[in-house]
């Protein structure tokens, strides 16, 4: 998968000073247990590499409720992937962080959503 910043964040590049009002470029919501060690880590690793600010919650804690943390992330991002694999729909929390996704994209709270389907 070679996707250029354009094709991805469907915006300017983030060098360009439009990236400066968010925190983030892009957050990623993806069911940790399926895809954190693999798939995900990659692509965590490749948007980094090409500068492009990315939000990957390895170090927030794990609750019943969606944490505050990870809802400001969300907002503070100009885009998210949705990496939606086998068991993403069966976590509340991943289901939370996509609902808030819908809700800012609806507020206009961040530019744009891109899904990624994983096959088994």
């Amino acid at each position: 998968m070679d996707l250029s910043t354009t094709q991805l964040l469907g915006a300017p590049s983030p060098s360009s000073s439009f990236t400066n009002s968010w925190t983030h470029d892009v957050f990623l919501s993806f069911r940790g247990e399926d895809t954190r060690y693999n798939f995900t880590d990659h692509l965590h690793k490749k948007l980094v590499q090409r500068g492009i600010r990315t939000f990957i919650d390895d170090e927030l804690p794990r609750g019943e409720e969606i944490s505050q943390a990870l809802l400001d992330a969300i907002e503070g991002s100009r885009c998210s992937i949705i990496v939606f694999s086998e068991n993403y729909a069966s976590s509340k929390w991943c289901l939370d962080e996509l609902v808030h996704i819908i809700q800012c994209r609806k507020s206009k709270q961040s530019q744009s959503q891109r899904m990624i389907e994983l096959d088994k």
